[in-house]
């Protein structure tokens, strides 16, 4: 017995509503409504192993400003996303800030690190 899947592709501004037609065992049969290859790459994905960006703000200690903006450095699995939210939100980094900086490495065992989305000075 087959099953379908619907959602938006968020890969590009297009934003295609994609059936995703999955067989018993759970395998992509067919991915229908992409307009550009990324929207199939993006439907198997989302299937398989959904993943999200993660962005929100750090504490600062000594810095020109009380936060500083960061992001995961690539797309972590959705289902770990609180537990990346409870480790941001108990961090307190002492400025001065690069972006770029790693502010936690292999957050809660995803493989991605917690980066600084911009430059932040000491007072």
């Amino acid at each position: 017995m087959t099953s379908e899947r619907k959602f938006i592709c968020v890969s590009c501004p297009l934003g295609c509503g994609l059936t995703v037609t999955l067989d018993d065992s759970g395998e992509v049969t067919k991915v229908e409504g992409n307009t550009c290859a990324r929207g199939e790459s993006y439907a198997r994905s989302e299937v398989k192993d959904p993943r999200r960006v993660f962005a929100s703000t750090v504490r600062v200690r000594g810095g020109k400003l009380p936060v500083c903006p960061v992001r995961s450095k690539t797309p972590a699995p959705k289902g770990k996303l609180f537990d990346i939210t409870r480790a941001v939100a108990s961090l307190e980094v002492e400025a001065p800030i690069k972006i770029g900086q790693v502010l936690i490495h292999n957050v809660c065992g995803t493989d991605t690190d917690i980066v600084a989305s911009r430059d932040l000075e000491a007072v």
